[in-house]
């Protein structure tokens, strides 16, 4: 029997904002995305998906683990972490059960990302560059067309990359469904239109992608999972741990296995979808992972693989707070460690955003109303309390019956047991797995680089054996990798690459060693990689 294979198509930025999760999640109807809506019709739709994070760094983190980002050290936006030595990089995995693994392109998993991780990490990954037909793949498209920073665009701009977006399918800012904790101004349902359009454009974009794995044949022996990495590029959402910063899609295509049109309303984390894909393909769920699958190996779909979704944030750039979050079947559970900071603190990036600058504006105005003595008008109560001074230490919202969590219970003794409860489930969470958020960011950098500097991997032990080569690390937690391709010149990195971090392959394409293999003659070269460590020094071994 073929290995099956895996396709990840991601997206950026946004809620279930998908014609197929109308009358699931508020504001789905005003979609345009037939391309997604005949995909989930096709396979699994999971109604009650999270992210454990509210940016994408963190949550990615997750997902490429299958770790809580507070138990690794990732839930800061934009670090370098050292994780912990038995964490690797889910490709990994694949790549040592001989798949060819790509990722087209994005990458941001808040770690330096060995050479040893894909087969190509670049804009040309894709499975059609595999060595033969008969090699599986695990290949993953991570778009950015959703990202907040195209909702901002000027007009000129937004036109070029929402260009398959035709005009009859153009959201009117007039019809935009407004969440009630957002001012009903030209900014927002300007905001709120270009948001549907540009997820009209992803759709395309998807379209595109399952359009080519059909041409070559693959769709029936590839499960197919969409996603996206947290919630839309707005206050409130991105950023918050909110439902709108949380709530996620999610759907899942195995053709054959899971039946069309099935919907599941269970709690799942989008980071589950790392475990599920090793099960359904038969390799074995590393221990360390704390996502669940949510598929056993019989192919049938799990039944409440959580009781509960959780969730953090922690510093994101320059603002510093703490929250986290608990989510059953009913309630929202928020904890905010830092009650005396306003959720909506000053961050240089989003403040320059059109949504941020008009709450802000809205806020101004009615600091002025203030000043002269007048009562406030230009916020409702909901609105001023996201970018206010200050929020509450506790926050509990029925978001079975108020879906944009406009009450806060947690103050109201009917709902006291519901507090209790799920202040002791966020509570055994963090002593089951550990809070890396808890503990103050520069102790942590000292502990992961005393002095400021890197621990460096140690080299490589290689040597020839019966005409295998064998090589060793005493390093823990290396990766391996071998390749023939002699040293290139230093490539430079784009901005994004700085950023988000690239894979540190060198311009060569690294092999991963799991296992002692031929000596393939000539010069070889091997190398090791431990996550947050320099890489060792190359040992080259001749034939």
């Amino acid at each position: 029997m073929k290995p099956l294979n895996v396709l990840w198509i991601s997206t950026h930025d946004i809620n279930p904002h998908l014609g197929c999760y109308a009358g699931v999640f508020p504001g789905a109807e005003y979609a345009v995305t037939p391309n997604l809506d005949a995909f989930a019709a096709e396979g699994a739709l999971y109604e009650n998906a999270f992210a454990t994070a509210p940016v994408c760094a963190p949550a990615r983190s997750s997902i490429m683990t299958g770790c809580f980002a507070t138990s690794i050290g990732t839930m800061h936006m934009r670090t370098k972490a050292v994780v912990p030595p038995e964490v690797r990089l889910l490709p990994e995995y694949f790549r040592e059960a001989g798949y060819y693994t790509t990722n087209n392109f994005f990458t941001d998993f808040q770690v330096d990302i060995p050479g040893t991780t894909f087969d190509d990490c670049s804009p040309r990954g894709h499975w059609r560059n595999r060595p033969s037909d008969d090699t599986p793949f695990f290949a993953a498209f991570h778009g950015l067309i959703t990202h907040e920073s195209q909702i901002y665009t000027d007009d000129e701009e937004f036109a070029r990359a929402t260009s398959h977006v035709a005009d009859a399918d153009r959201h009117d800012p007039a019809l935009a469904p407004l969440p009630p904790y957002y001012p009903d101004t030209e900014v927002f349902r300007t905001s709120w239109a270009r948001y549907n359009d540009l997820i009209t454009e992803m759709d395309h974009s998807v379209g595109e992608i399952l359009a080519q794995l059909e041409e070559d044949g693959l769709a029936e022996s590839t499960i197919v999972v969409f996603w996206s990495d947290h919630g839309l590029g707005m206050p409130r959402g991105k950023r918050w741990v909110n439902e709108s910063g949380l709530r996620e899609p999610l759907i899942v295509r195995w053709p054959g296995v899971i039946e069309p049109g099935v919907r599941r309303d269970e709690l799942v984390h989008v980071m589950d979808i790392a475990p599920t894909m090793l099960t359904v393909c038969g390799l074995a769920v590393p221990e360390h992972m704390q996502a669940v699958s949510l598929i056993d190996e019989k192919g049938r779909l799990v039944d409440e693989p959580n009781e509960y979704a959780f969730g953090g944030r922690d510093r994101m750039d320059e603002q510093e707070d703490t929250c986290r979050t608990v989510r059953d079947r009913r309630f929202r559970y928020i904890r905010n460690l830092h009650p005396d900071r306003s959720g909506m603190q000053h961050c240089e990036y989003p403040d320059h955003l059109a949504t941020w600058a008009e709450l802000r504006r809205l806020y101004k105005e009615e600091a002025g109303q203030l000043g002269q003595g007048e009562p406030r008008d230009r916020l409702t109560e909901l609105q001023r309390s996201i970018v206010a001074a200050s929020k509450p230490e506790h926050e509990l919202y029925d978001i079975v019956n108020d879906p944009h969590e406009e009450v806060n219970l947690a103050a109201d003794p009917r709902y006291a047991d519901d507090l209790a409860r799920l202040s002791d489930a966020l509570d055994e969470w963090q002593r089951r797995y550990g809070d890396l958020g808890l503990v103050p960011e520069d102790e942590l950098i000292e502990q992961w680089r005393p002095g400021g500097r890197k621990r460096r991997t140690a080299e490589p032990i290689v040597r020839v054996v019966d005409g295998m080569l064998v090589a060793e690390c005493e390093t823990d937690g290396v990766s391996l990798g071998w390749t023939t391709e002699p040293v290139q010149p230093p490539r430079e990195l784009s901005m994004l690459e700085r950023v988000s971090g690239g894979q540190d392959d060198g311009g060569r394409r690294w092999n991963l060693y799991a296992r002692p293999v031929a000596h393939p003659g000539g010069d070889v070269f091997v190398k090791a990689w431990r996550i947050g460590y320099e890489p060792s020094a190359e040992v080259r071994i001749s034939g």
